[in-house]
């Protein structure tokens, strides 16, 4: 059963509850109304009879004269002399009574309430009202007198109404049964839209599909807004999803690929060490050769040399996915507060070590005096390092530098550099796993993951990065990061 059909029943029905409750209220009071009427005229005619003109020493004068006037049509009148027979069978009656042949009933003599008492009754297709009234003298019950107004054409006015009622009940509830139908079904029409695009949804994967709005700002309205939202909120995780797995291939392919060839070089380098050093037939492929001792040390020399640097990349590649790893994995470093100051200075000491062509500069780094941070110091030093790494492999000559600056309440550390740059194309990339600019790529070593995992600590430490950067003036990177308030407990430091 559709939902349109169960709102349209329980709509019927509650109508028709109302409907029922309505007519019988207007049957009752309509009923009571005619039933107090009828009663007042009966009540007044039974009043104009002079009962005491009935009655005499011998009970109920059977043969006097009844009241005249009376509509012999509507009323008629029932004399019963208990003072001539307790049983109730001395009765007089007006004409119209004999000649309809009706008789009311007669209670019995010890029966009679001494009270007048109305009831209803029924002989020949015809219906009375009757007022019974007792007639006592000193005390003692001589007889009935019992009124009876004719209630035919009311009776016929009332069952009219009560036709009329369920007539009228019944032609409304059919009629607003149709218009329930009529109206539910425009009103869930959205809802019909909603289940189509969502089975078209489901058939075809379409979450640019959208449910149109219609102008009344009701509930089907705000219902179509908020799936519009969420299919909005679906299509953006499924493009994120998509965009999120081709980018774990591209890693998995580009760690792979980057895996692979330090494990060719050192493998090839292992094939020439066995051919040089194993004893005749225990090389596979061994051939004679004419090859001093000497020349078989310097090859042994190189191919260790060149098994050592490939190891060595290697293992920085490993540590390099493993950080991502934690990344990925929702990693949370442990923060202290600590003198930024000491950081960088230990970072630029460092620094001094690393391989290098160009000139490495150092401040000014005023700007961190006094200055604390929240962070993590083994992160915070990786991150330094990876820029300055950067700084001295893409700058064959000339200086790299680092220096501080603050603005407001964030201080800033900055890696400036006069090497190759990059184009601008590029910029918005560097962050990206596995990405280097084309114009740097095949000419300088690395894993393409530095610079990821410096924007991922940055973002741990609620900082960020700039980057500023020209093809041939060099680049400039500054981690910026919020200032915090120098522990009470701290030592200054200088």
């Amino acid at each position: 059963m559709s939902i349109r059909l169960r709102l349209t029943l329980w709509y019927s029905g509650l109508l028709a509850a109302a409907l029922v409750a309505f007519g019988v209220a207007i049957y009752g009071v309509v009923y009571k109304i005619t039933m107090s009427s009828l009663r007042n005229d009966l009540n007044q005619v039974a009043y104009r009879v002079d009962v005491n003109a009935l009655m005499s020493s011998n009970g109920i004068n059977l043969n006097a004269n009844l009241p005249q006037g009376f509509d012999a049509s509507i009323y008629g009148i029932q004399l019963v002399n208990f003072a001539q027979d307790r049983n109730g069978r001395s009765i007089e009656k007006t004409p119209n009574l004999y000649r309809l042949d009706i008789t009311f009933p007669v209670p019995k003599y010890n029966q009679v309430e001494p009270q007048d008492r109305y009831f209803s009754y029924k002989a020949g297709g015809a219906s009375f009202l009757v007022i019974e009234r007792p007639l006592i003298a000193n005390h003692t019950l001589l007889g009935l007198l019992q009124v009876a107004m004719y209630t035919g054409r009311e009776q016929q006015l009332l069952l009219q109404l009560q036709t009329i009622l369920w007539m009228t009940g019944l032609l409304g509830l059919l009629t607003a049964f149709l218009l329930g139908m009529f109206l539910s079904r425009k009103a869930l029409r959205p809802i019909g839209r909603v289940t189509a695009a969502a089975e078209q949804i489901q058939s075809g994967m379409e979450l640019g599909l959208r449910i149109p709005r219609e102008k009344p700002n009701d509930e089907i309205g705000r219902l179509t807004d908020t799936l519009n939202g969420m299919l909005a909120r679906i299509e953006k995780a499924y493009k994120e999803l998509e965009e999120s797995n081709a980018a774990q291939r591209r890693f998995v392919s580009d760690a792979s690929h980057e895996l692979r060839t330090p494990l060719t070089t050192i493998r090839g380098n292992v094939d020439l060490l066995q051919k040089i050093w194993l004893p005749d037939g225990e090389a596979e492929g061994r051939r004679e050769s004419a090859v001093s001792p000497d020349d078989c040390h310097q090859m042994s020399v190189e191919a260790v040399r060149d098994i050592s640097d490939e190891a060595r990349r290697m293992s920085a590649l490993v540590n390099d996915l493993l950080s991502l790893a934690r990344a990925d994995t929702g990693y949370r470093m442990d923060m202290e507060p600590l003198p930024l100051r000491q950081v960088a200075e230990e970072a630029a000491r460092r620094a001094q070590f690393l391989p290098r062509k160009a000139e490495w500069i150092i401040g000014p780094l005023e700007a961190l005096d006094k200055v604390w941070v929240l962070g993590s110091r083994d992160y915070l030093l990786q991150l330094l390092f990876i820029l300055i790494e950067n700084g001295f492999k893409y700058t064959p000559a000339g200086e790299v530098r680092l220096y501080a600056s603050r603005l407001g309440d964030m201080v800033g550390l900055t890696v400036e550099d006069t090497g190759i740059g990059m184009n601008p194309e590029d910029v918005p990339h560097i962050f990206e796993r596995f990405y280097r600019a084309d114009r740097s790529r095949g000419q300088t070593s690395g894993t393409g993951l530095g610079l990821s995992i410096a924007k991922w600590i940055s973002d741990m430490h609620k900082g960020r990065l700039e980057v500023e950067s020209m093809p041939g003036r060099g680049s400039k990177f500054t981690f910026w990061l919020p200032v915090r308030s120098q522990p009470v407990a701290a030592p200054e430091v200088s």
